[in-house]
């Protein structure tokens, strides 16, 4: 059920562990937002010294390949961001605020589980401020080769619905088409783990990716099964994770979508294309905002003790 008000954290939550790419070390700390905040990255240590705030939005994105980054690469970015936006989004929280000490979120356990975790643990926060959901008035679709993604308008809720078709025989063909709350969020995708194939590694790591893979952050696949001891944690593990990475990118929309996503063959490209396509045109979308929000409170406040300016999540 939709709650009429905004939300944040009620603490702060840090976890660590390193980039599945550069291989690196990374911190991260999710804070408490004002209401309206939106999500937003401060960057520390970049190349020239100073912290950068970006606004998680697609129209941010500066790469798609493997993973979603956000911001500009030669003064300050943020790579891999699709699983934490995938569990802020999946638990309905609105406003946050992010601290990254480096140019990469650390991949932890390869899945968006430990975030969930961490923001459970830290509790989630009513602002005082009115919930805003972003309605797809329009159906919006992109193709590529065969790929395509679309958003399409439903009477409420989310809808996610992605379909997988790879070669390779262990991951096959599958799809998964779900309503989207917190509680199926955390029972059915949010312990989805990334995965790649074994054969495709030695390109990777040439390209500068994966760096930091190993069997305890990607399900990794050979061409008769899956290497991992422990096997996967749900038989269709695959397709879960890409609804998983799916739900993250469209969370660079800057407001919870009310619609439907179906995709198939997809992936980050596909995700942030379709975000641009829907907002190419005013027409395709509105932006709805819950009647009978409670306002009183003192989170509307928030903005100011960090020192942020509240970012708007309207385009």
């Amino acid at each position: 059920m939709r709650t009429n008000n905004q939300t944040t954290l009620k603490a702060a939550a840090t976890l660590s562990g390193v980039g599945v790419h550069s291989g690196n070390p990374a911190s991260l700390t999710i804070r408490p937002a004002a209401a309206n905040h939106g999500i937003a990255f401060l960057r520390t240590g970049t190349p020239f010294g100073n912290d950068r705030l970006i606004k998680a939005h697609h129209a941010l994105v500066s790469a798609t390949e493997l993973c979603t980054v956000i911001g500009d690469v030669e003064t300050g970015a943020v790579a891999t961001i699709e699983h934490l936006m995938s569990a802020l989004f999946g638990l309905g929280i609105d406003n946050a605020l992010i601290e990254i000490d480096g140019p990469e979120l650390p991949i932890l356990d390869g899945s968006a589980k430990l975030f969930v975790d961490a923001i459970d643990a830290a509790g989630i926060a009513t602002c005082a401020a009115p919930k805003r959901w972003l309605k797809i008035l329009r159906p919006v679709r992109i193709e590529v080769g065969r790929a395509f993604a679309e958003l399409r308008p439903i009477d409420r809720g989310f809808r996610v619905d992605v379909e997988i078709d790879f070669d390779n025989p262990v991951i096959g063909r599958s799809r998964k088409a779900m309503d989207l709350s917190p509680a199926s969020y955390r029972r059915e995708i949010a312990g989805a783990r990334t995965f790649g194939m074994m054969k495709d590694v030695e390109r990777y790591w040439k390209a500068g990716f994966a760096l930091g893979a190993s069997l305890e952050n990607t399900v990794a696949v050979g061409e008769t099964g899956v290497v991992n001891p422990e096997g996967l944690r749900f038989p269709d593990e695959f397709v879960r994770h890409k609804i998983l990475d799916a739900v993250g990118d469209l969370a660079l929309a800057g407001l919870p979508i009310q619609g439907a996503y179906r995709s198939y063959c997809g992936g980050h490209r596909m995700n942030v294309g379709v975000l641009s396509a829907l907002f190419s045109d005013r027409a395709n979308y509105m932006i709805e905002e819950a009647a009978g929000s409670r306002r009183e409170g003192s989170l509307v406040e928030l903005g100011a003790s960090l020192g942020l300016a509240p970012l708007s999540a309207e385009l």
